[in-house]
């Protein structure tokens, strides 16, 4: 990685720094590969200090410091640095440079529409790439005020972190660059103090909606080809519900003046908390149905992302040891928003423990596991920590803290925090100090056992029943494994579900503290022995559960279809998958519950997820010679659902698209062509166009289409969207010539970002592994020299993507460790290696599972 700072590096800058203000002036006129960008920089310094400013990538033509020009060529392009030295006491620096756009969806990302050949340009900077578009000093906790100059075509939309405060027509002939077309200038206002990596810029012909609530002016924009989609209503409704509740929590007015949402195009994330101006993912303007589970998510990510313009903008960390800090925090408060403030209610957290925590068990027990609170050495460290540790486990054990002292003392120690912290940084004490006062409770035992250890503990039941079927006895078990053997204090509910009139019904509750290896529940002693028992009722704690053996066979035997609500039933599922990836309950006997009880699941978010991993099972964890049963045994579970969902509805649309996921047989093909060519579609059922390309991509994997096919409905479908579509759908042709079609294209490096990550998609078919396994060998030539050559995010993107996971056999675990022997590699690189190699590990010890269960 270019610029790899060190936290060493950027704690000695800090030291010698503080940075006053930037004056930022682009001209993005220029042309296709590059734009003009002018940087004044005021900052006072330890007079005669020496340090470097970050600038990646540019064409530097004049540098000057406190009036005298330095050498140009003292630019490392190599480290993306110019050096500074024997600076004054107050300096400042001007740097005149040409940056380059980019097609990685970092820096400032450039993107030309295919339906209107119109160009859109957005930004992303975080962790530190603020400097691909402005010198800069590229690190947290140097924060400063920022005034941005654009220059841009007369029909774009410019918008930054402030509103434009002067926006003034240009005449056509403006000097260096000779004659232009008619273009504007937008000048903006200096913004509060902010950190450089939530510094934004977006602009293009955007389309956009005004609003304004509680005295916030409110933006929504999208592309100009997508504006007949943008449902702004639901956005702008979850957003007011939003700033009403975080303004009622947290007790300080929302501090960045408008607020813009803006859906760009090839983002790389989900959404990014540019203060004032956040960037989300264009999948969220839903050009087709989707199911309210999809809806329930991108509500999520905007309460996430505003939750940011308090924590982690408004108070930020000071370095990336503490970016669970920001992520945790807004996860676990956009959850509680949700739950609080909008139509999805306490569902939120039903969604909450089968998707968060599930990404947080999977990450917690991979080799790479690292406590909440990381050792973050340098930046290649913190860009391979955007897990499910920093987010998922964090907000999980926020929600076991605010148990164990309580909301209101919670969200009084957040109020604190933000009015002793406001436009500084902090570290992951001062925020325990403020809980500390509020709630009177010493977290220090608390932090080292939750924060600062690795891996997730199980609970289980044990206990003794007597002749009469009461229990003699009952405890809790905690097991830790012997390399991560932190046994923690865990505040859990226990709750007993007896059949009651066919429903499984909750008919006792107790609420306690699971401390060490054993602990006795005197309260349970004398109850009658339920037909379920559930550890970690209501989702208090951060633990694995397991059930008893006669709680799992209620569940597998068609309880878990009974019962009244949501929550238990999703921590049953997340019980059944868990214990299923580890080992204990076969696959077979997993998507029997699956079969059983999939039609009864009406949380669509529950729903969707387990029929995920019920096909994620199948194809990786089930011994391969009972694979073709079960893929046929969710097809034919498909079809039922299929056949009895009310049409129209949400269900119908869920098990169509988990169908096309698992139809392999002749049959079940013939089913999506039926509906693919209008012959058979399901009442109510509108095949539009995302629905076609997801069954043009199920027919392609099954043989049943092919080029001509693909190109027929990319005609149809000439977007953005239809030439991913189409690059999936081509890598996923099953015949060994477009498999090495789709691997030059991977490899080349010239693929955008997006049409880079669906190729890729197609490429790794879990359908056809047989046909990946010339490219073992071949994933292993390139993967240290990709990772060395190419920007992070796609290099990331490769070693993760391409990864051999569907060759699950010895061989690749043996391949991989001899490359790791033979090889030294960065350490980011060799984690995501190992994670890779951990997922082969486990599918070949759920293999064998599986195949003794036969």
């Amino acid at each position: 990685m270019a610029g790899n700072l060190t936290r060493d590096e950027a704690r000695e800058r800090a030291r010698l720094l503080k940075v006053e203000s930037y004056e930022v002036a682009l001209d993005l006129t220029e042309g296709e590969e590059r734009f003009e960008s002018v940087t004044t920089v005021r900052f006072t310094a330890q007079p005669g200090a020496s340090t470097f400013i970050d600038l990646h990538d540019a064409r530097v033509r004049q540098v000057t410091l406190n009036g005298a020009d330095l050498d140009v060529s003292a630019y490392d392009a190599d480290k993306g640095r110019f050096p500074l030295a024997d600076l004054a006491g107050e300096n400042v620096l001007r740097i005149d440079a040409d940056c380059a756009f980019t097609r990685t969806g970092e820096g400032l990302h450039r993107f030309v529409d295919p339906v209107d050949q119109k160009v859109y340009l957005h930004s992303q900077f975080e962790t530190a790439d603020a400097h691909r578009m402005y010198a800069c000093f590229d690190q947290p906790d140097l924060k400063a005020a920022f005034q941005l100059t654009v220059l841009a075509p007369s029909d774009w939309e410019v918008v930054s972190n402030a509103a434009a405060e002067r926006v003034e027509d240009l005449p056509q002939d403006r000097g260096r660059h000779g004659a232009h077309h008619a273009d504007k200038k937008w000048t903006f206002p200096a913004t509060p103090v902010m950190s450089t990596y939530i510094t934004a810029l977006v602009a293009g012909p955007y389309h956009k909606v005004t609003d304004e609530h509680d005295g916030i002016p409110l933006g929504i924009y999208c592309r100009a080809s997508l504006a007949e989609h943008l449902d702004a209503g639901n956005i702008l409704e979850v957003t007011r519900q939003g700033f009403d509740f975080f303004h009622k929590v947290f007790g300080v007015r929302y501090p960045f003046g408008k607020y813009d949402q803006l859906f760009v195009p090839e983002f790389n994330a989900g959404a990014m908390e540019n203060a004032g101006c956040v960037t989300f993912l264009e999948d969220y303007v839903f050009r087709s149905r989707v199911t309210d589970a999809v809806v329930e998510r991108r509500a999520e990510t905007i309460l996430h992302e505003m939750a940011h313009m308090w924590f982690g903008d408004l108070v930020t960390m000071r370095w990336w040891d503490d970016l669970w800090l920001n992520e945790s925090f807004a996860t676990y408060m956009s959850v509680l928003c949700q739950a609080e403030a909008t139509r999805w209610g306490q569902g939120a957290w039903t969604t909450f423990a089968n998707v968060e925590k599930s990404w947080a068990y999977r990450q917690d027990q991979l080799p790479s596991t690292h406590p909440i609170a990381a050792d973050i050495a340098d930046m290649q460290a913190v860009e391979v920590n955007f897990d499910g540790i920093t987010y998922a486990k964090g907000a999980s054990v926020l929600k076991q803290l605010v148990a164990y002292v309580g909301l209101d003392n919670f969200l009084a120690g957040v109020r604190d925090y933000f009015n002793d912290h406001a436009w500084g940084n902090t570290e992951l004490k001062d925020l325990l100090s403020a809980l500390e006062r509020t709630s009177g409770r010493d977290l220090s035992s608390w932090s080292k056992e939750w924060l600062e250890t690795s891996w997730v503990n199980t609970l289980r039941p044990s206990f003794t029943v007597s002749a009469d079927g009461r229990f003699e006895s009952f405890e809790v078990l905690q097991e830790a494994p012997a390399d991560y053997p932190t046994l923690r204090s865990h505040r859990v509910a226990i709750g007993l579900y007896s059949l009651v009139d066919g429903v499984l019904t909750r008919t006792k509750r107790v609420e306690l503290d699971v401390v060490g290896a054993r602990t006795a529940v005197a309260d349970l002693v004398g109850e009658e022995q339920p037909d379920l028992v559930l550890i970690n009722d209501d989702d208090l704690t951060y633990a694995k559960i397991r059930l008893d053996e006669r709680s799992l066979r209620t569940l597998v035997d068609g309880g878990i279809t009974t019962f009244a609500d949501s929550l238990p039933r999703a921590l049953c599922w997340s019980a059944a998958w868990d214990m299923t990836r580890d080992g204990e309950l076969s696959t077979r006997d997993y998507v029997k519950l699956v079969v059983s009880g999939a039609g009864t699941i009406k949380d669509l978010t529950v729903l969707q997820t387990v029929l995920r991993q019920a096909r994620l099972a199948v194809q990786q964890y089930a011994d391969p010679a009972w694979r073709a049963e079960g893929l046929a045994l969710l097809a034919g579970m498909g079809r039922e659902l299929i056949d009895g969902a009310e049409p129209g509805s949400d269900y119908q649309l869920a098990f169509v698209q988990a169908f096309a996921g698992v139809a392999a047989a002749d049959a079940d093909l013939d089913v999506l062509q039926g509906i693919l060519d209008g012959s058979a579609v399901p009442e109510g059922l509108k095949v539009d166009t995302d629905l076609r390309w997801t069954l043009i991509h199920a027919l392609v994997s099954g043989g049943r289409l092919g080029e001509a096919e693909i190109s027929a409905e990319l005609e149809r479908d000439a977007t953005a969207t239809g030439e991913r579509s189409a690059a999936l759908c081509r890598a996923a042709i099953p015949a060994a010539e477009a498999k090495d079609a789709a691997w030059s294209a991977i490899v080349g490096g010239e693929l955008a970002n997006a049409i880079f990550r669906a190729t890729i998609g197609g490429f790794q078919d879990p359908h056809h592994p047989g046909l990946l396994a010339p490219f073992r060998e071949r994933y292993l030539a390139e993967v240290a020299r990709i990772y060395k050559e190419w920007s992070f995010d796609v290099a990331q993107g490769f070693a993760v993507g391409c990864f051999p996971s569907l060759l699950i056999e010895q061989e690749t675990v043996d391949a991989v460790q001899s490359f790791l022997a033979a090889n030294e590699v960065p350490q980011a690189l060799r984690r995501l290696i190992l994670e890779g190699e951990d997922g082969v590990r486990r599918a070949l010890r759920n293999r064998a599972t599986d195949a003794a269960a036969s």
